[in-house]
């Protein structure tokens, strides 16, 4: 794991350390905003861009 996701982790871990699912949930949150802010989005306009990006490939498969 790279050291930036192990500091993510432990932060969470701290946060909610009797809640293994919750971790997981805030984990991947943080992940998917930071690939978000790699790509100059906010969390919202990410996912709605994923979103129609795999309907698209969806529908080009069907074809």
């Amino acid at each position: 794991m790279r050291p930036q996701l192990e500091n993510i982790q432990l932060e969470i871990e701290k946060e909610f350390p009797s809640d293994p699912a919750l971790q997981q949930v805030h984990l991947a949150r943080k992940i998917i905003s930071q690939e978000a802010e790699s790509k100059g989005m906010n969390l919202f306009e990410f996912l709605i861009h994923e979103e129609k990006h795999l309907l698209v490939e969806a529908d080009l498969e069907q074809k």
